[in-house]
């Protein structure tokens, strides 16, 4: 799967997941870096057929009202060590990955991830 880091996560997280494989942008990787618009990461998201990963419920709304971006993982741990999230990542990404095979919205909480129908 590919995917779109938005800003508000470290960006160690894409480090990560390109190291297990998956292909990844952050976005100071694109040309406005962390002042990118939500407008233009779900642009990218439709256009590249990348899911955002995010903890901006913007997105959420978007997702709910629009269906934009087509795929979402939110991250609703709330103020965790980056370590923790790195580690949650690091656990979960494998069947993640999988789920986004049949699913459009998951949601990674501190404990698990739950699937959006």
């Amino acid at each position: 799967m590919r995917y779109l880091i938005d800003a508000q996560l470290p960006y160690m997280l894409a480090e990560v997941l390109k190291s297990k494989g998956y292909v990844v942008i952050y976005t100071d990787d694109l040309p406005e870096k962390d002042e990118t618009s939500d407008t233009f990461i779900r642009q990218v998201s439709m256009r590249e057929n990348r899911i955002v990963i995010t903890k901006d419920s913007d997105f959420l709304d978007s997702y709910l009202l629009f269906g934009q971006p087509p795929r979402l993982l939110l991250v609703t741990t709330g103020n965790i060590k980056n370590r923790q999230l790195l580690d949650l990542f690091r656990n979960n990404i494998a069947m993640i990955d999988e789920l986004f095979l049949v699913h459009a919205f998951i949601e990674l909480t501190n404990n698990d991830y739950i699937v959006h129908e």
